[in-house]
Formats: C-alpha cells, structure tokens, sequence
C-alpha cells in the first residue's frame, strides 16, 4: 500500500510570514505608503463630490428637468433645455464619429496596419487625443459657424466629433487587434473574403473594446465646454432646429456660476451634480461592457 507523505514532514517550504524578517516588513511598509497615497489622492476627489451633493443635491427635483433657466432676479427655474441640448450634440457627435472611427480602428488593426497611411492616421489620431478642445471649437467656428452665418447644434456636434473621432479610432484598433489570430486564419481556411472576416468574425469579437471607447469618447464630450463656446453658443429656450442656438450643461454651468444671483449659482451646483451623475454612468457602463474579454 503506498503512503502519502506528509508535505510538512517531507521539508515543504514555511509559507508563513514573520514581520522580523526584512523582505516582509518592507513589503508591509510599502503596502501601507501606498494605501495611504492612494487616499491622500482621493481626497480632493471626495470633497468636489460631497460638495455637489450638499449644495448641488438641494436643488434636485422635476422642475430642474422641465423648466427654462431663469433670468436674473426671477425665483426657481431649471435647464431641462440644457439637458436636451447636452443630449442632441453629443447624439450628432456620436453619429459622425463612431462610424468613421471604427473604419478607421478596421484600417488600422487589420486591412493595412503597417502601411505608410496608417502609421500617419495613427500618429495624427494620437496627436489629437491631446488637443485642446478649444482649439477645436475655433476651427469649425472658422468652417462652418461662418459659413452657416449662425452659432448651432450642428456646430456644436461637429466640434465634439472632432474630438470624439480619435478616441473612438484608437480604442476600436486595440479591440480589433486583440482579436486572436487563430479565428481570422480559420475564416480565411474556409474561403471567407477580408470583408467577410472584418463583419462576421473581427467586429463582433472586438465589439467590447470598441463599445468601452465609444461610451469614453461619449463621457468626454458631454462634459466639454471650450468648443461650445465658439459653436453651438447657449439659449436660454427649447431647441426648435439643430440650426439655432442650442443650450448645454457645461456651459448652463460656466455662465450661472459668475452670475452674481444665488439662484443661479445654486443651479450651476445642481447643474454640476447632474453632469457628473451623466458622465458617471457613461463610465460605469464603459467598465460594464469592457469586462466582457474579447
């Protein structure tokens, strides 16, 4: 009959750990520092949060998502026509950017990843994820607001587009790229065309990773103000035509927070509260869908 040996016994290794020893204690000490830095980085983070909820949470009810702003002295109001303005850009951006930022994330990852149009795309798409979003609002002011002889939500998602575009780019070239290669192999073994390899076998596998750069690019635009200023302008009325004027969040915020009246300034905190629960939940799903591994 054979016998087990007892590991302790046969001279197994003691996995237990002893503070006096050097390696442990410096461990330890390092795992603290980090604790303890990573909470002295949070803490400004909290402060900005408690404050909207405090002071921007007061102010949260129906009348914030169905009235008009109000004018200087009057009482009470909202910027629902904020929240709708704030949700047509970011959808016209999201129209003009996704589509081409996923062919060109195809282009890149897979159809001529090391040709000289890509290695410029690429290297131009990572030079604008670090472009100042004004810049960008001044360009379409100077293509289109002065062609159009009027400020506008069209503008006004053109210049979001612009900055969406690379994000989206980049973000759906990763996720093609992760896309094993054994899968695209045994496509093409069974005759499949590049085109049907891209449709039916490359987008629907990469289809997390690029969903997570399309709700970043999304989350990142709701929240821009620099490029509105220059584009879509502000309104203080419902959006009639995507030609007009349009109102938003970032810059609802911007103006009623120099304003001299403590009614506006509580809706610049309420306004604050909302964004940020918007662009929260953009972030949240982005985690969401990306946990899903390709």
């Amino acid at each position: 009959m054979t016998m087990i040996a007892n590991p302790v016994a046969a001279g197994a290794p003691d996995l237990s750990r002893d503070l006096g020893d050097r390696r442990a204690l410096t461990n330890l000490i390092l795992t603290w520092l980090l604790w303890g830095l990573a909470i002295l980085a949070s803490a400004p983070l909290f402060s900005v949060l408690y404050m909207l909820i405090t002071r921007g949470g007061a102010r949260l009810g129906l009348a914030l998502f169905t009235e008009l702003p109000p004018a200087g002295l009057e009482p009470g109001g909202g910027f629902g026509n904020a929240i709708v303005g704030t949700g047509v850009m970011v959808a016209l951006a999201a129209l003009l950017s996704v589509p081409f930022g996923i062919l060109g994330g195809v282009l890149l990852g897979v159809i001529a990843p090391h040709s000289r149009v890509a290695d410029a795309t690429r290297f131009i798409a990572k030079v604008l994820t670090g472009f100042p979003s004004i810049l960008a609002g001044v360009f379409v002011y100077a293509w289109l607001v002065l062609a159009m002889g009027t400020y506008s939500a069209i503008a006004g998602g053109v210049a979001l587009a612009v900055l969406m575009l690379p994000t989206v780019m980049l973000t759906a070239e990763q996720a093609v790229r992760m896309v094993p290669r054994r899968m695209k192999d045994a496509a093409y073994g069974m005759g499949c065309t590049q085109t049907q390899v891209v449709l039916k076998v490359v987008l629907p596998t990469a289809r997390p990773g690029i969903l997570t750069g399309v709700m970043l690019a999304v989350a990142g635009a709701a929240g821009n103000s620099a490029p509105l200023l220059f584009t879509a302008l502000f309104s203080n009325y419902w959006i009639g035509s995507p030609r007009e004027p349009t109102a938003s969040l970032a810059i609802l915020i911007y103006n009623f927070s120099g304003m001299p009246f403590p009614n506006q300034i509580e809706l610049a905190w309420a306004a604050s509260l909302v964004l940020v629960i918007i662009i929260l939940i953009f972030n949240v799903l982005s985690r969401l869908v990306g946990s899903s591994k390709v």
